[in-house]
């Protein structure tokens, strides 16, 4: 299994955000070869087929980075993730699930783009289960928690059902997140002609960078810096929907603007 340096920086920082008792089964998953077929090929049909951004395994760690900084803020500010709060589980638990829905939210992209979160569920649900059992091998109840918990991440990571969790409001929000505009180099050197759905690929390029931080008035600030207005289009059309269909929206400010320009506070 061939990793590319980006991808093994992101496995650092990915498993620096996870506590000691998580942290072996979560590198075996960063490292198994199942996942990164799969995660590979999505992208082969994501850019190659359609033209469109990166679905594939630096998208995918990138979700899961985005979501897990964000479950720290929120511990950070004494808030728990739905499977604490419920007494179903412990915060690592609540962090293993959205690390994993992060790390298989897109495989479906490997089937068809129509639909994909259903498929990326059907996909992972072996894997998941596979790992539940590794790291839970004796407690069939909280396997069958978090692999639905994890599914629920999955499916509804394009906003197009309502989700209830934190942990699954956390993936939506993330995945909306990934806008800088490394995400359309590939598919701006391979697609030279204009195709529909390019206002995706131009309009993430604008984006120069995206923090996170504890907010002034809520645990999670996100701030989104671009070179250009046309970034505003991620902003607007693809984070913001996500953003409003997120149970997390409530402890979340959003500030986008161009640099060196005063940024418009969303939420």
């Amino acid at each position: 299994m061939t990793k590319s340096p980006k991808e093994a920086g992101l496995d650092r920082k990915i498993l620096a955000l996870l506590p000691d008792s998580i942290t072996p089964v979560a590198d075996a998953m960063l490292h198994d070869d199942e996942i990164k077929a799969l995660q590979d090929y999505a992208n082969v049909v994501s850019i190659k087929r359609l033209g469109y951004n990166d679905h594939g395994p630096v998208h995918m760690r990138k979700v899961a980075r985005n979501a897990l900084r964000m479950a720290r803020l929120l511990n950070d500010a004494g808030i728990p993730l739905s499977v604490e709060e419920e007494e179903q589980g412990t915060h690592a638990d609540a962090l293993f699930a959205v690390f994993t829905a992060g790390l298989l939210h897109d495989v479906g992209m490997s089937m068809t783009r129509q639909d994909h979160e259903n498929y990326s569920a059907l996909l992972a649900q072996p894997i998941v289960d596979r790992f539940l059992g590794d790291l839970y091998p004796r407690d069939g109840a909280k396997r069958v928690i978090l692999r639905s918990l994890i599914l629920e991440a999955i499916v509804g990571h394009m906003g197009a059902i309502r989700v209830n969790s934190l942990e699954a409001g956390l993936i939506l929000v993330a995945d909306g997140c990934d806008m800088e505009k490394g995400r359309a180099r590939i598919p701006m050197l391979l697609n030279t002609e204009a195709r529909p759905g390019d206002i995706h690929k131009y309009s993430s390029t604008a984006v120069e960078r995206i923090t996170f931080y504890g907010g002034e008035e809520k645990p999670i600030r996100i701030d989104i810096e671009m070179n250009e207005s046309v970034g505003f289009f991620q902003v607007e059309e693809v984070l913001f929907p996500k953003l409003n269909m997120s149970p997390a929206k409530r402890y979340i400010e959003l500030y986008a603007g161009v640099i060196d320009q005063e940024a418009r506070r969303y939420v």
